[in-house]
């Protein structure tokens, strides 16, 4: 239990400066053995809690009744305030912070969750004021103060830990916030601003630009590129440039500009990230056909610091997993280097299978080579598993489609059945949906399709078919935001000016909405069932009639379906049958075929939860059709279990 008393001018300035001896202590919190037996939480932590909401439930379950902000109630504040002025204070800073989450623990883990995943909570440029979300980092050995202090981050991991919740952080190793600008070219992608002034606007064309100057505090350019010296430039420290120190050679960076096409290699590789500036890790030997050669790495500097920073919140704050982002960004020589450190440096920490789970974008096969090229635990379903998901619960997706995205032996040339769901972390709503362009829209804020009437059935399938369960903050409150820009998917939990649901000054921390219920009652099936968590995964033939010749997969018909979904978890001689119901204004039945084998002899099988609760106890037979059939029932938009 590690106590930081650290005071800001006593921040390490160099990795240097860091006593890695006394960091290190005994008593880590050991790994999970199985990470697809965690369900994650995932929340934008300036979103989340500003710890002032009266009228929650703290970690003992007691009600709250100090506090300035009250809960929401639909009837009396959803819709309330004005559209413009909301959503204009969606792209600032809220509040959230991580005392806040830590007065929450006692929340999530009701809910069923036992990991969290936190947006970054390092220090961010100064004169960004809208990087809320964390990806613009300043310094990467500290902790923004509008989240709060390392302190407070140690304490929200010991009572997480103490709660049986695990600490998952994000991280950034592809590029810094925007700590430096480029010299002006009139000559050079010249560009008007909003206000009509003539600029640069660097993009990349495989050349570098020269730099101005490292940007102060206030983003004037007034700090000579390089080292920062004491001397001369002392007041650089702590909110102008990049730190720690050893980031600051010029060579940190590849100052080439933005990146105007998303999918031109190297130009993907190279390029800044919007303002946000790309860091070189390092190079690819290549061969005679100018290939890279994956196993020939060489990395830089700065990459090598970037380790030992990630090393260093380990050992400090007992976290027990890092989400890297923007994966695809980054040479995959540069991400397994890094992996190899980390587990490294965990593993003599006690914590053996230390999470690594990368935001690979590029569909599954990019997925699966980019897992096999870096020593990644697991890739974060950003785009085919959340579309599939997503649209198969609302009836616009074919079954088949996303249940194949999970059969792998054959494919990839695996022995074990369940690979890709040990290897990747499935979700339907995030922080920036890059698959709907400018589009967004939470689940729910899907009104053509009625996406709150679909909400179990999503859920139901998101948690109890393979793969990593990941749940969006929100999610659980039926947040429905939607509109042109990320801010819309990141609403305050807490209230504030950017409630949930066009609301202001109220919060969502209600343990009885019907979607909390929900959540929490799959979530502990899901931990007493083993094949619920590691068993591998068979959708389903169905039949209205029964009849032997009449069973086949669900299908659209018509551009869409409106049916049962079935689908088995098998695991040691256990079979659980699952199944949604893709139609949300009646229920549905069918005969659904399971495993003939493991029910050979006559017997029945139990509903072991029903979103309908009057069925849940009700047996069905086992029956001689198509092999072996059930005939089950499943309410409008539900999900159902047998077992």
């Amino acid at each position: 239990m590690p106590i930081d008393n650290t005071t800001h001018d006593q921040l390490e300035r160099s990795l240097q400066e860091i006593d890695w001896a006394a960091l290190r202590r005994p008593g880590y919190l050991p790994s999970p053995a199985a990470w697809e037996d965690q369900v994650l939480y995932f929340l934008m932590l300036d979103r989340f809690s500003d710890g002032r909401e009266q009228g929650f439930r703290d970690i003992h379950g007691n009600i709250i009744v100090t506090g300035s902000t009250p809960p929401f109630s639909f009837f009396d504040d959803a819709y309330k305030a004005d559209r413009s002025s909301w959503a204009d204070t969606g792209d600032e800073w809220l509040g959230g912070t991580l005392k806040g989450l830590e007065s929450k623990i006692g929340y999530l883990k009701r809910l069923g969750a036992t990991a969290i995943w936190i947006s970054p909570v390092f220090k961010q440029v100064a004169a960004d004021t809208h990087s809320y979300h964390g990806y613009g980092i300043q310094n990467f050995l500290d902790i923004d103060p509008h989240f709060g202090s390392r302190q407070d981050l140690i304490d929200l991991v010991n009572t997480a830990h103490a709660n049986g919740i695990r600490v998952i952080l994000d991280i950034i190793l592809n590029h810094s916030g925007d700590v430096f600008g480029y010299q002006f070219n009139p000559n050079r992608y010249p560009a008007r601003d909003e206000y009509g002034n003539i600029g640069m606007d660097p993009r990349w064309d495989g050349g570098t630009y020269p730099v101005a100057g490292w940007r102060n505090a206030f983003g004037q350019t007034n700090i000579p590129f390089g080292p920062i010296n004491p001397a001369t430039h002392g007041y650089a420290w702590p909110n102008d440039a990049v730190w720690p120190a050893e980031l600051q050679d010029a060579a940190t960076f590849t100052t080439k500009g933005r990146i105007n096409s998303w999918d031109n290699d190297p130009e993907f590789l190279e390029g800044d990230f919007v303002t946000l500036k790309d860091i070189h890790h390092g190079d690819h030997e290549r061969d005679a056909q100018n290939r890279r050669i994956v196993d020939a790495f060489h990395p830089t500097p700065a990459l090598t610091a970037l380790c030992d920073v990630f090393k260093f919140w380990i050992g400090l704050a007992d976290v027990d997993g890092f989400r890297i982002d923007t994966v695809k960004h980054m040479e995959p020589g540069a991400t397994r280097y890094f992996a190899a450190v980390i587990k490294e440096f965990a593993q003599s920490l006690g914590k053996e299978n230390f999470f690594l789970v990368g935001e690979i974008t590029g569909g599954r096969d990019n997925a699966y080579n980019t897992l096999e090229l870096t020593g990644l635990d697991a890739a974060l379903g950003i785009d085919d598993i959340p579309d599939r998901m997503d649209y198969l619960a609302k009836g616009w997706r074919e079954p088949v489609d996303y249940f194949n995205l999970f059969r792998n032996s054959a494919l990839v040339n695996k022995s074990s059945h369940v690979w890709f769901g040990k290897h990747v972390v499935t979700l339907f709503d995030d922080h920036d949906q890059v698959r709907k362009g400018n589009n967004k829209g939470r689940f729910c804020g899907d009104w053509v399709n009625n996406g709150y009437a679909h909400l179990k059935a999503v859920l139901g399938l998101n948690l109890m078919s393979m793969g990593i369960p990941c749940i969006y903050y929100g999610t659980e409150q039926a947040f429905d935001g939607t509109g042109d820009n990320d801010r819309y998917l990141r609403e305050c939990m807490f209230g504030g000016a950017f409630g949930s649901l066009q609301s202001s000054g109220r919060h969502f921390f209600d343990e009885n909405h019907e979607i909390f219920r929900f959540i929490a009652e799959i979530t502990v099936l899901r931990s007493q069932h083993l094949a619920l968590r590691r068993g591998r995964q068979y959708l389903r033939e169905i039949s209205d009639s029964g009849e032997d010749g009449d069973f086949g997969l669900p299908h659209m018909i018509g551009g869409q379906i409106r049916s049962v979904v079935p689908w088995s978890r098998l695991f040691d001689n256990q079979e659980i049958l699952l199944a949604i119901n893709t139609d949300a204004y009646s229920a549905r039945a069918a005969w659904v075929t399971i495993d003939a084998t493991l029910h050979a002899e006559p017997g029945m099988l139990t509903c072991l939860y029903s979103t309908d609760v009057a069925r849940i106890g009700d047996a069905t037979t086992i029956e001689s059709r198509n092999g072996r059939a059930v005939h089950i029932e499943v309410p409008a938009g539900g999900f159902v279990m047998y077992g």
